[in-house]
């Protein structure tokens, strides 16, 4: 099940902390599922494990997003597009830029 426009939820970088890993895996699991509240609590601790990897901030938007909401979705956008580390997908996601537009106070 993929996010409207092909925008799914992404896998962690192979250096990513383990846990915070499998949290992410356990995510993209229930994301394909179609239970976005079970893969946000997993993307959740994904991001509470290391805040600093772009992939998990931007899996829990978009969970977020989903759920309809919008402003907590932003902020976690505005998070991975901060913390991207030159990850194209972040940085040219259709998704990110609708939510928080660059020069926004991103």
């Amino acid at each position: 099940m993929a996010f409207a426009g092909g925008e799914g939820p992404m896998h962690l970088p192979p250096a990513a902390d383990a846990s915070a890993n499998e949290h992410n895996e356990g995510g993209i699991a229930e994301w394909n599922k179609g239970n976005f509240e079970g893969a946000l609590k997993h993307f959740q601790m994904a991001s509470k494990i290391d805040g600093t990897v772009g992939e998990s901030h931007f899996n829990e938007a978009l969970c977020l997003d989903k759920l309809g909401e919008h402003g907590a979705a932003t902020m976690h956008f505005k998070a991975a597009r901060a913390n991207a580390h030159g990850n194209m997908q972040i940085l040219q996601s259709g998704i990110l830029n609708a939510h928080a537009p660059m020069g926004e106070g991103s």
